[in-house]
């Protein structure tokens, strides 16, 4: 998978700008634009499986997209990535495109469904606008960068002191964090997948029973440690979504994000349209907006990565040419994560 490279950072003024923008861009689309626009707005909606954002950001997109389009509604359909793939998986057994545009934190789905023909070939031309290392999400274009995702270690603030914080991966395994975990199943999460195949092949599947003693609190979402620590059930979150801490922080709450030193999990993963999408003027449409700068200026309001360099990284993220990045790549995700979903269940019995 491609190495981040530097971002380069505007003057703050462009962030708000583009933050307030809104339909006074709708007036002057460029040609490709209005081009999908017009049988755009004769289909009237389009329906977004969304595993990536969380569903406060999820219906925020949804709104954007429609002020930037207005006539064209988003249908969001939020839920945990494996959730979504196997919703989707059952509309193609049954014949019934329900989907439209797709977008998972699980790679290895991509590829999946690439070879199953299930995807449409597109590109859009905003995807040149992206950051060098997220132009290209596929040589033969079935599927685009959408999502720029960062997991990461947090504790409660009125419960564990900064020194006494876990620093690595493996400072979560001391005995001394018994029953005081939470984290995410790889059944649900595509994010806590990758995560969990990462660490696999880092330090072997004996990190996961080593875990297991400390009897982690076992949600379904990256976000559930998040709403755990929130409400002092536990003390430290493992592999939370960078953007749900960092706005759960800004609203009040006792949490507190760390960069492990072993190395963040980056998920960059992509959206693609469904062959048989039964909106695919309006889908077209709607992967301009993702690779354009209206969209990520929407998710840098709730704190998650932005996708170009034109529109600056939230506040309080660590530049990204500070972090020690780890990622599975795409064939190590699509043959590890169904293998972590069965060892999982195996060591913790759920």
């Amino acid at each position: 998978m491609a190495q981040f490279t530097r971002r380069h950072m505007l003057a703050g003024a462009t962030g708000l700008a583009l933050a307030g923008a809104g339909r006074a861009w709708a007036e002057d689309l460029p040609a490709y634009e209005k081009e999908l626009y017009e049988p755009a707005k004769h289909e009237g909606e389009l329906t977004w499986y969304s595993g990536q954002l969380s569903a406060e950001t999820s219906e925020a997109v949804g709104r954007g997209f429609t002020e930037r389009f207005p006539g064209v509604k988003v249908n969001v359909v939020r839920s945990t990535s494996q959730v979504a793939f196997q919703r989707l998986s059952q509309d193609m057994r049954a014949q019934a495109p329900q989907c439209d545009v797709f977008a998972s934190t699980d790679f290895g789905h991509y590829s999946f469904l690439k070879r199953q023909g299930a995807l449409m070939q597109f590109r859009p031309h905003n995807a040149d606008g992206l950051l060098d290392n997220l132009k290209i999400s596929d040589p033969d274009n079935y599927y685009q960068s959408s999502y720029m995702g960062l997991y990461l270690l947090a504790y409660n603030t009125q419960k564990v002191a900064e020194a006494d914080a876990p620093k690595t991966w493996l400072d979560v395994l001391d005995p001394r964090w018994k029953d005081q975990i939470a984290v995410g199943h790889p059944g649900y999460s595509g994010a806590i997948g990758m995560w969990a195949v990462q660490m696999r092949k880092m330090y072997g599947w004996d990190y996961y029973t080593r875990l297991e003693r400390n009897h982690p609190l076992i949600g379904r979402s990256s976000e559930d440690p998040v709403t755990a620590l929130n409400a002092g059930e536990r003390s430290i979150g493992v592999a939370v979504p960078l953007g749900t801490t960092l706005l759960s922080s800004s609203r009040g709450n006792p949490i507190k994000i760390v960069y492990p030193t072993d190395g963040g999990l980056a998920t960059p993963t992509p959206a693609a349209i469904l062959s048989n999408a039964p909106h695919p003027n309006a889908a077209k449409l709607f992967m301009e907006y993702v690779t354009g700068p209206q969209y990520s200026a929407v998710i840098r309001k709730y704190f998650n990565e932005t996708l170009r360099p034109d529109v600056p990284s939230p506040d309080g993220a660590a530049s990204l040419a500070t972090v020690r990045i780890i990622s599975p790549t795409q064939a190590e995700a699509e043959k590890g994560v169904p293998e972590v979903r069965e060892m999982w269940r195996d060591t913790f019995g759920v």
